[in-house]
């Protein structure tokens, strides 16, 4: 071996040492990409072996494969990057956070030949302070969390360095080298340093060039010495953590610089004993007297006969974690003798909450009967009155009957939002999915003031985006009573001109839509400075507002409440003496679901007849109210005090419907109900009459076996469109029946294995109904339009969205109980739509998870009839 490759291969040791000293993944990679060196860290970390990492593709190791390539492309650029945030994947699943700092290393004519990459464990830095701030780890071992703390971060500040710089610290280090190699004068060293300057190959100056890189790519002081333990070479975070400049740290006595030169000795000579240390704590000095406690990581480099030359030296800077892990002795001793303090507050805490939870209870009650109390009067006065309204009267007997009407209005309206405040402050607003027609919705809902309207002289516009898709899923009765509010405000304030609803949509995708709604009036506008207010409880734009107008200032609170949690915003544009526009946008599901409209008003039909209803309410002005107004239907009517009555009349005679008040004595409206279903097993319909109209008792309606709730005071389209749309509902049901049934004929004429297993889906939802019929729904509503998707996307070769689709049918599989050989069909459909390779066989993929997801459906509908029924 000549000399030249004699200093080489010594360079090449020193490099290794310099590589595997750190505790840190580093990383060599070339301009492709590909691994051409690595530490023991990176094989630990990874848990892949030397021979596997070398020239593998770098980019695979990281779980965000796009973000590593864009940062490898920016170190090519810039010439580094430090502290950016990555994950890397063990090949056992195991994730570690890191930080990735790197910078390109090049030849002596200054071409970019690679690339060193440090991986710093972020995690461990993220626990070291999470140790400070949370009780339940403070009982963690100081060891455990020094070393924890032994493994902060690095980085790159010496990365700016010239190249010109860099050349020149080259030659310094094989001057040290040299000296490590060659026992003579220190002018005989040079001079044979320079005779082998000229010798040295292209590819061992590169080898210095990377080596030099190595020792400034670290932020911790790293020094190396020789034999003598006199300093061969250092890093600038030595020269600034001792303050003593270069030149002056070469050729020094390496012991000098610690508080304790004989443990810093003992471990020195460990390192040549044992070959390396690990995490030793040492204590360096600052020239000025400033102390830094360090972690000692030392190991020896040996020439190509394998005597050692010297040591390479990392000293980590663990003075903040010795200070945190003091302060959380500290914390722990508090902790401790605030253990008993915590306990009793936890227990004065329970009682407080169930001390609260009481008065929520009670306030609910409360809210409830005087609801009750209310409404039933109101009830009966605005249904009259619309009666009264209705027959022959004198001009002035007119007057005042509609003076009535309008105090029972207003009263309605301030009963209305103090309801909602008090649901809204007692945390009971909840916001339902599922799927509506909305335009039928919203003109349904805007019915309601064409009376109010033509009494002003006003004029109602509706634009509605015909682009809207027909059915939605969100809550309509949510939308409808932010729009009922909006609109009640501009007919209050415009005494002339246009109220404008517009509906309009501003962006759709595959699975959703953002809708704006608009409410705009020529009204009396908003003085600017009082626009922040008005969303705020009982505020109004002036003192005067409430006087002239009405109200109770809490209308628009309200709509500010049921807009935000469903993560829309309300705006508000107004002139004064002009008008105002209120705003607001709103997100909603897509769906193939085809729904009947709710509340669809259907107009009165003089060809329906002998329908029998049984009204069960208690308040006399109420039974002779609905006896009116099922009179002017053409229905025939029987009343029931109570529900022990209605029980009787039921017994002795059938009926086609029944109109069911909450509130009554002897038996209320639900224990007549539960009766009704449970006792007698009948299945006549049933609408709730309620003046209350909280979440709690509509739920509790829904429980016992109410088909629909009407509230009072009743609009006597509302109930007559609720009577004859829940009386045409078994006809229709009927018909699915007897197509159902056809379909299981068919089915088991088949003999299908079934496809589909339950079970999961049980123990998910822990066997509740509800839950498990809407997810079947939710299956049965996506799945189809999915499959077309698939269908069509091979079709157009659309590889994005075919691989999109397939992704989102996968998770299906597993809920319904589908065998796992069908959720493999879907993958590599999605694999196919990434790569376009191995096409053969995908088209007959496609018609088998077709014919699966056809029979999954027919079978999901049958085990929701099921449930339904049960």
């Amino acid at each position: 071996m000549n000399k030249t490759e004699i200093i080489k291969n010594q360079e090449s040791q020193y490099a290794r040492s310099l590589i595997e000293a750190s505790l840190d993944p580093i990383i060599a990679i070339n301009t492709e990409g590909k691994i051409t060196d690595i530490n023991q860290a990176t094989i630990h970390i990874t848990g892949f072996t030397r021979d596997f990492l070398i020239d593998s593709d770098f980019f695979d190791y990281f779980t965000e494969k796009q973000k590593i390539q864009d940062i490898y492309h920016e170190v090519l650029q810039k010439g580094a990057v430090s502290d950016f945030p990555l994950t890397i994947q063990n090949k056992n699943g195991s994730f570690t956070d890191v930080l990735f700092n790197a910078f390109v290393y090049k030849d002596n004519l200054g071409t970019i030949i690679g690339v060193l990459i440090v991986a710093r464990d972020s995690a461990k830095q993220k626990w070291a302070l999470d140790l400070k701030i949370a009780n339940n780890e403070l009982a963690f071992q100081n060891k455990i969390k020094e070393k924890r703390a032994a493994e902060l971060v690095i980085a790159n500040e010496e990365l700016a360095f010239q190249n010109n710089e860099k050349e020149k610290r080259a030659d310094e280090l094989v001057i040290a080298n040299k000296e490590l190699l060659f026992q003579s004068k220190e002018k005989e060293k040079r001079e044979i340093v320079n005779k082998k300057l000229e010798e040295l190959t292209y590819n061992a100056k590169l080898a210095y060039q990377y080596s030099l890189s190595l020792i400034e790519a670290s932020r911790d002081p790293l020094v190396t010495i020789n034999t003598k333990g006199k300093i061969t070479d250092m890093n600038e975070a030595l020269v600034n953590i001792t303050g003593i400049p270069r030149e002056e740290l070469t050729d020094s006595d390496f012991f000098d610089y610690f508080t304790e030169q004989q443990n810093a000795r003992e471990v020195y000579q460990e390192v040549f004993e044992k070959g390396s240390v690990a995490d030793s704590p040492l204590t360096l000095r600052h020239k000025d007297g400033k102390l830094t406690d360090v972690l000692f990581n030392g190991s020896v480099y040996k020439d190509d006969k394998g005597n050692i030359l010297g040591v390479v030296i990392v000293a980590r800077d663990v003075t903040e974690q010795k200070r945190i892990a003091t302060e959380l002795i500290e914390a722990r001793v508090f902790a401790e003798l605030t253990t008993e303090i915590a306990e009793e507050a936890k227990k004065n805490a329970e009682s407080a909450t169930i001390i609260a939870e009481n008065a929520v209870k009670a306030k609910q009650q409360f809210l409830s009967n005087m609801s009750h109390e209310i409404r039933t009067p109101m009830n009966a006065i605005i249904g009259f009155t619309k009666v009264v309204l209705k027959t022959e009267l004198t001009p002035k007997q007119k007057e005042y009957i509609s003076a009535i009407k309008m105090s029972g209005d207003a009263l309605i309206v301030l009963i209305n939002d103090i309801l909602d405040l008090a649901k809204v402050d007692a945390g009971k607003m909840t916001f339902e999915k599922k799927p509506f027609k909305m335009k039928s919705s919203i003109s349904a809902m805007l019915h309601l003031f064409e009376t109010k309207i033509q009494e002003k002289n006003l004029r109602l516009i509706k634009q509605y985006d015909s682009k809207i898709p027909n059915v939605l899923v969100g809550d309509p009765v949510r939308l409808h009573q932010i729009i009922l509010n909006l609109v009640s405000n501009a007919v209050k304030f415009t005494s002339k001109g246009n109220i404008t609803v517009s509906v309009h949509l501003i962006h759709e995708d595959e699975d959703r839509v953002i809708i704006e709604f608009a409410v705009t009036d020529t009204g009396i506008g908003i003085p600017e400075e009082k626009i922040d207010k008005i969303f705020e409880n009982f505020q109004q734009a002036s003192s005067g507002t409430s006087r002239l107008y009405g109200g109770t200032g809490l209308g628009l609170a309200i709509v500010k409440q049921l807009i935000e949690p469903q993560g829309g915003t309300i705006r508000v544009r107004s002139t004064l003496n002009e008008g105002s526009t209120f705003s607001f946008t709103l997100s909603f599901q897509k769906t193939n679901a085809d729904v009947e409209l709710e509340n669809e008003l259907i107009e009165l039909d003089t060809e329906i007849k002998n329908i029998k209803v049984l009204v069960v309410e208690d308040i006399p002005l109420n039974q002779l109210l609905m006896k009116t107004l099922l009179d002017d239907f053409g229905f025939e009517c029987d009343i029931a005090e109570n529900g022990k009555i209605a029980i009787e009349k039921l017994k002795a005679k059938e009926y086609d419907i029944i109109l069911m008040d909450l509130q009554m004595p002897e038996m209320n409206g639900f224990e007549a109900t539960e009766y009704i279903r449970k006792k007698m097993n009948s299945k006549v319909p049933i609408i709730a009459l309620t003046a209350d109209v909280t979440t709690v008792d509509l739920a509790k309606c829904k429980s016992v076996g109410m088909n629909d709730h009407l509230a009072k005071p009743v609009d006597e389209r509302l109930l007559y469109s609720k009577i004859v749309g829940i009386l045409k509902k078994p006809k229709l049901e009927k018909l699915s029946e007897k197509l159902n049934n056809g379909l299981k004929e068919n089915n088991s004429k088949e003999k299908k294995i079934k496809c589909i297993d339950l079970i999961y889906l049980n123990q998910k939802t822990k066997s509740n109904p509800t839950l498990m019929m809407e997810m079947i729904s939710l299956y049965l509503v996506q799945t189809p339009p999915l499959m077309n998707t698939i269908k069509q996307s091979l079709e157009d070769k659309n590889w994005k969205l075919l691989g999109a689709a397939a992704h989102k049918m996968i998770p299906s599989f597993a809920i319904m109980g589908i065998n796992s050989d069908f959720e493999n069909m879907a993958k590599k459909i999605q694999n196919f739509a990434i790569t376009q390779d191995q096409s053969e066989g995908i088209y007959d993929l496609v018609l088998q998870l077709e014919k699966i997801c056809l029979q999954a459906c027919i079978e999901l509908e049958e085990e929701l009839n099921i449930i339904k029924n049960t």
